[in-house]
């Protein structure tokens, strides 16, 4: 598997993780849970964003410090990405969103694109493509295309969960684009679920 690849270890995440699947979970539980596991997820992405020193007084003299001087832009792709924006929010509230919409398939399984807002220039260094699921992979590259014609350069894809194929298709075409998500799983059916998954994450988090 790529290098690219990172599958967080942390025991919270794992906890929620499997509170996630469980088909008893409710609707207003499973966005909850997609929140915190979103906030987990970022806090682990964001690990490498540049730092210029800063000195602040404190109430006993100066301290040196650092400042994140990074623009960072959420790219949900809808619907079911906008239940990690809030999570990543609490964390970082001074980040853009913008959204793409596509939607897969079902026959083809390839993404096709229905709402692109983004301006003309980029107004961020980052880009965090969100999606709980990275499934057969689609329409992740499709977004990381969408940005990179943009002209952002430094792009990573945060979820929940990932198939092996899926993670595949995405570093090929983008070998760059680190992906971030709480478990490998084992496959795809051959309707292009994730195995074992959790069901329609977008359908689960909406009660549709």
């Amino acid at each position: 598997m790529t290098d690219q690849l990172h599958v967080s270890t942390h025991p919270l995440t794992k906890h929620k993780l499997t509170y996630l699947r469980d088909v008893n979970t409710d609707h207003r539980t499973f966005r909850e849970l997609v929140r915190e596991l979103a906030l987990l997820l970022c806090y682990e992405a964001t690990k490498d964003l540049e730092l210029t020193s800063k000195t602040v007084t404190t109430p006993m003299g100066d301290a040196t410090g650092s400042e994140a001087n990074e623009v960072i832009g959420l790219v949900p792709i809808m619907r079911a990405g906008l239940g990690l924006v809030d999570g990543i929010q609490e964390l970082l509230p001074a980040v853009q969103v913008w959204h793409i919409g596509l939607y897969r398939d079902e026959e083809t399984l390839r993404p096709v694109e229905y709402y692109n807002k983004l301006p003309e220039e980029p107004t961020v260094q980052v880009c965090l493509v969100l999606d709980p699921m990275l499934a057969t992979g689609g329409s992740a590259i499709a977004t990381v295309d969408i940005l990179k014609k943009w002209g952002v350069n430094r792009i990573k894809f945060l979820g929940v969960l990932a198939a092996p194929e899926g993670v595949k298709a995405l570093s090929e075409a983008h070998p760059d684009v680190p992906i971030h998500v709480a478990e490998l799983d084992e496959r795809l059916n051959d309707i292009g679920f994730i195995v074992p998954g959790l069901g329609d994450a977008g359908d689960r988090m909406f009660g549709t």
